[in-house]
């Protein structure tokens, strides 16, 4: 699963790196490019948000497959 979390997180930054491209190539607008990215920075931020809490259970000895995705809103709102 940590695996399947790490490919995602890797693909979503490759898409990061393509539109930031095709801004720079005049293949979409800025406010594509920005649209786009925020949805990314949220889905980025939603795995890494699942990795840690796998990490978390599996270092005190809990099942990491207990570990759920939480909502953009709820890891987007997160303070620490």
């Amino acid at each position: 699963m940590d695996q399947d979390i790490q490919g995602r997180i890797k693909e979503l930054i490759t898409e990061e790196h393509r539109l930031r491209a095709a801004l720079g190539e005049g293949a979409i607008t800025a406010d594509e490019e920005h649209a786009r990215l925020g949805s990314i920075e949220a889905q980025l931020d939603q795995c890494w948000d699942l990795l840690r809490q796998r990490r978390a259970k599996r270092q005190y000895g809990e099942n990491p497959d207990d570990a759920a995705a939480r909502s953009e809103d709820v890891v987007e709102k997160y303070l620490g």
